[in-house]
């Protein structure tokens, strides 16, 4: 399964450019079969903890319990995605994600689970998560040269929604036939999957390699501290966190505000929102392949997408009916997935190879709290303006606070370069 050399293609623009490395192919493969894995559990597991409580904000908070270890330890996952080697460490914390899964079914098939040990079971899921996620996304981009790495995240995002879309549905089908138990032993297997092909997968020719020096070798207290500091210290990437902050705040959450509004003002029911979210897909996936054409990705595309997005999300929020938001929908969602593409594929990319993990682990802590923090702000603004108020008050806030940050930014790039004639001239 060793990847051969392979010829540069430096002008290809191609989204699947990635897929020309061999071994890029196998990962995307690995990667499908562990998402359908995971969504078709996730779906199981929420139902699952319906039929034990029979209560909605239980099984909220069942996936709370899994995204809180994020919030306090991404940052040391992302350390022990620096100290250890990446191939074996995506690969122990697979088979650990598979020792759950079967553990889980086996509780299921026994009769023996409850709340408490299925809290734990997703607590636990969430402490090794915040060393797999950041493994597995670094190891993808190690694969393949640095110039197709925003194809690599592009084709991740679509093999992301294809197992998505696929273990859902595969979900009712198993518990339909096989039962419960099921479906987290199938999770369990794509686990192991993965943890089966990792060993055979080589790097192309111009890949990055991960070098794991002797800052890499110090206590992970240091190690934490090194990619804290980087992350401070980096003004694009400070940047970068604000546009996907705001972003991600007062925008974004389309399945709750679009829901409130289609149901609402535009008096549509369940089978229009579904279609609102069926348009909200597709857009997605063209977003994705865009995506994967960058070359060079940088925090002000980014930044001009979010913008872009935010106006689309005002106008959408004026919509008169049914009709003419279906029309703006579909830009809305390719413009979003385009900027998260170039958003990742700049994370990904911007840190030093021995600081990438921590970079990353940084940026989950902070991710999560804008993935806890948002919906109930939404919330909150919805409650005072009403969902067309949220919506056009939200996309306001985002594309003034990313004008006045380019602004800011500008001047402060400009007034160094102004100062210079004048300081030549004292000196002379």
């Amino acid at each position: 399964m060793s990847s051969p050399p392979t010829p540069a293609h430096p002008g290809s623009r191609s989204p699947w450019r990635s897929l020309r490395h061999r071994s890029m192919r196998w990962w995307s493969v690995a990667n499908f079969v562990s998402n359908a894995g995971t969504w078709m559990q996730l779906t199981v597991q929420n139902l699952l903890v319906l039929q034990i409580t029979g209560s909605a904000a239980a099984t909220g908070l069942s996936m709370s319990v899994q995204a809180a270890p994020a919030l306090l330890m991404s940052v040391l996952g992302g350390a022990a995605v620096d100290r250890w080697p990446r191939r074996l460490t995506a690969a122990v914390s697979q088979a650990l994600l598979a020792l759950i899964a079967f553990t889980t079914a086996a509780l299921v098939a026994l009769d023996r689970l409850d709340m408490t040990s299925l809290m734990a079971l997703a607590a636990v899921t969430g402490v090794v998560a915040t060393v797999d996620n950041p493994a597995c996304a670094l190891l993808g981009n190690d694969l393949v040269p640095a110039e197709d790495v925003p194809s690599a995240i592009g084709v991740g995002a679509l093999v992301f929604n294809a197992g998505r879309l696929a273990g859902a549905a595969l979900a009712g089908v198993t518990v339909g036939f096989l039962g419960t138990a099921a479906a987290y032993f199938a999770n369990g297997l794509s686990f192991l999957f993965v943890t089966a092909v990792i060993p055979f997968l080589r790097p192309a020719a111009g890949a990055v390699r991960q070098v794991v020096g002797k800052g890499a070798r110090r206590g992970s207290a240091m190690t934490v501290r090194e990619g804290l500091a980087f992350f401070v210290r980096r003004p694009r990437l400070l940047a970068l966190a604000g546009v996907t902050g705001v972003s991600a705040v007062f925008g974004r959450n389309y399945g709750l505000t679009l829901a409130v509004l289609v149901t609402g003002p535009l008096a549509g029911g369940a089978g229009a929102f579904g279609t609102v979210s069926t348009v909200l897909a597709v857009g997605g996936i063209l977003g994705a392949v865009l995506g994967a054409r960058l070359r060079r990705p940088s925090v002000r595309l980014v930044g001009a997408l979010a913008a872009t997005g935010a106006l689309l999300q005002v106008v959408a929020g004026m919509s008169p009916s049914l009709a003419v938001l279906l029309v703006l929908v579909l830009p809305m969602a390719v413009v979003e997935s385009v900027s998260d593409t170039a958003g990742t594929a700049v994370l990904q990319t911007d840190p030093p190879a021995h600081l990438r993990g921590r970079v990353l682990g940084v940026w989950g802590s902070v991710g999560t709290v804008w993935g806890l923090g948002g919906p109930p702000a939404l919330g909150l603004l919805m409650e005072l303006a009403g969902p067309r108020g949220a919506l056009i008050t939200g996309g306001l806030v985002i594309a003034a606070s990313i004008a006045a940050g380019h602004l800011l930014h500008t001047r402060r790039t400009q007034a160094p370069a102004a100062l210079r004639p004048q300081t030549l001239e004292t000196a002379a």
